[in-house]
């Protein structure tokens, strides 16, 4: 009978796991990253070829933390909390009143778009001194509107208005723009009050990503804001915008856009056989142009007598041409050659996907 007893309990406590595991699931979706836009692109090595698959979390309603914390003076309040937009522009406002049934709000704030919990500062005056005052925060995008937990707290006396105004925003054009990353750019004046700052990117208006939030004082001077992205998609267009914050209130600055670099995935090599000079009795250099287009490659030259190059070949060491995008410009040397005679010669180019060779070109060596 004990033994029934036990395992009757083992049964229920093994299905309230499981059904918590559900709710917390449901609750807090598995982010594999929180500031990395979807990359399915594939990166080729000398080695092995890696395929970069990130999965973003589908937009829903947002996420909404009413802080209980507030700073009062006689007349004015800072309350705060925090918002998760859950990948949709999503705004915040505060609602406020001397009763638990509030009836006043204040102006609506944009927070943005993304998939972290952004602080949500409100700051409201016009209040009188000596009252209890209910408030809670809420946020509304387009899959819905959500309230958080309702707090209060009471006004003072003599004590300070706090001196300061929301942070002045200006976003800037982006700089270091690769394949994969940029620099997202622009400018944050904190208005003497201590601010943060972030950028939103994606590949919309909506944008869906941001970047962490970073201190910028609580000075009245202009302060560069800049921040490194990566893991982005190449040959794709991006969109960002620089948003600041101070317990004063959010700003967003405008919307600018870029596009990364190509090609969209890496391919096969290019080559170009270019000339030859320096040309000696037994020597010359052999020029050419190789575009690794993404991918590590090597190059190397065949020269011989025979204008096929199917006979008498001889080739220079193997070099590396690096993984970049552009026509890089390239040389060896071909030695032990014969005097005045001709040579014909061209550049070859190898990668994991693929080996090209360039046209065949001819020179003749002088007779000393």
């Amino acid at each position: 009978m004990a033994k029934n007893i036990w395992a009757g309990v083992g049964v229920i406590v093994l299905v309230l796991v499981i059904i918590g595991a559900v709710i917390y699931s449901n609750q807090n979706p598995p982010l594999v990253s929180l500031t990395t836009p979807v990359d399915t692109s594939t990166q080729t090595s000398s080695s092995q070829t890696v395929t970069k698959t990130v999965t973003s979390p589908q937009p829903s309603s947002p996420n909404v933390v009413t802080s209980s914390s507030a700073i009062p003076t006689d007349t004015t309040v800072v309350v705060s909390g925090t918002v998760t937009p859950n990948g949709v522009p999503t705004n915040y406002w505060f609602e406020y009143g001397t009763s638990s049934n509030l009836g006043l709000k204040t102006i609506t704030q944009l927070i943005g778009s993304g998939y972290l919990a952004i602080p949500s500062p409100g700051y409201i005056t016009g209040l009188t001194k000596d009252t209890t005052y209910y408030f809670h925060l809420v946020a509304q995008n387009e899959f819905g509107k959500v309230i958080g937990s309702q707090f209060s707290f009471q006004t003072t006396h003599g004590v300070s208005i706090p001196t300061g105004s929301t942070p002045t925003v200006r976003t800037s054009t982006v700089s270091d723009i690769s394949r994969y990353g940029a620099t997202l750019n622009g400018n944050v004046t904190p208005n003497r009050a201590a601010t943060s700052y972030w950028f939103e990117y994606g590949t919309s208006k909506n944008f869906g990503f941001i970047t962490s939030l970073q201190d910028v004082g609580n000075g009245t001077a202009n302060v560069t804001a800049s921040t490194q992205v990566s893991n982005l998609n190449p040959l794709t267009t991006y969109y960002y915008r620089l948003n600041a914050q101070n317990q004063f209130g959010t700003i967003v600055g405008s919307t600018f856009y870029f596009k990364t670099i190509g090609p969209a995935a890496p391919t096969s090599p290019s080559a170009t056989t270019v000339s030859a000079t320096n040309i000696k009795g037994v020597t010359s250099t052999l020029r050419a142009t190789v575009n690794p287009n993404g991918a590590q490659t090597q190059y190397w030259f065949e020269f011989s007598t025979d204008s096929q190059l199917a006979t008498s070949l001889q080739t220079s060491a193997q070099t590396s041409a690096g993984a970049g995008i552009a026509n890089v410009s390239v040389s060896a040397d071909a030695t032990s050659l014969s005097t005045s005679t001709t040579y014909y010669f061209r550049v070859v180019t190898q990668n994991d996907l693929g080996t090209v060779r360039g046209s065949i070109l001819s020179f003749k060596t002088k007779n000393n």
